[in-house]
């Protein structure tokens, strides 16, 4: 398997609870992986361990057969090779959309990093806004460029942090079919961290069910409408 996560603990030093407790899960070189639960339940956690931003109490997470952390490693995060597109984009409002998508872009000549931008705002669709700010785009176009300078350093592992809460229903619907083809167009292995079912119905190619730090059902999509899942979160009991 292309990521591996092997018994990830976390807790607060003094917590009697860990936030997240037990948490493996393998995944395949260019696979979509959901990981949907109610807010509290330890999604954002699991990021910030993955991308090197906290130290687990136990466990360990490998990428492409290279440890980054165990009892005896940490990788810091800007050798991890990990990309995250965050809830709020996370743009420069003080530089162009070229000059955001470049940012990540280290140890290439100017002439290689024009071209990675090239090849990235072709992907988008975006090539004829290069020269805009943030504030003169829609917010689907900002999500699309925060996206592009995500996936320009070519990540091993590109991550998720509830992408979509910012845009209205109607552009949802819209960007969700765009990022999956992108996605899977560029062969990126990623995770999405969600509350939202249709986000995780509409994405991945799996769903891990996250419930207070512990791993619940692993679903396809197809699997989540008739699940206990969506059972408890129509009749309304905490999840």
């Amino acid at each position: 398997m292309f990521v591996q996560i092997k018994n990830l603990k976390y807790q607060y030093s003094k917590s009697a609870k860990a936030v997240i407790d037990n948490f493996s899960l393998s995944i395949k070189k260019g696979e979509i992986v959901s990981i949907l639960g109610e807010s509290g339940s330890g999604k954002s956690t699991l990021l910030r361990l993955l991308v090197g931003l906290e130290m687990p109490s136990s466990g360990s997470i490998s990428i492409n057969e290279n440890i980054i952390v165990d009892r005896h490693h940490f990788v810091q995060p800007e050798k991890r090779g990990i990309g995250i597109v965050f809830q709020d984009y996370a743009l420069f409002p003080h530089m162009t959309v070229t000059k955001n998508i470049k940012y990540g872009l280290k140890k290439m000549s100017k002439m290689e990093k024009q071209k990675r931008v090239d090849e990235m705002l072709s992907l988008i669709s975006l090539t004829e806004y290069q020269n805009r700010y943030p504030y003169e785009l829609s917010g689907g176009q900002q999500q699309r460029v925060a996206l592009a300078r995500a996936l320009a350093p070519a990540p091993s592992l590109l991550l998720f942090d509830e992408p979509f809460s910012n845009l209205d229903a109607h552009l949802q619907i819209k960007i969700r079919s765009e990022l999956r083809e992108i996605l899977k167009h560029t062969n990126t292995t990623s995770i999405f961290v969600t509350h939202d079912q249709t986000d995780a119905v509409a994405l991945a190619d799996r769903i891990i069910l996250l419930e207070n730090g512990i791993v619940g059902n692993e679903l396809l999509p197809s699997e989540l409408e008739s699940s206990n899942y969506m059972l408890k979160y129509r009749t309304g009991l905490r999840i």
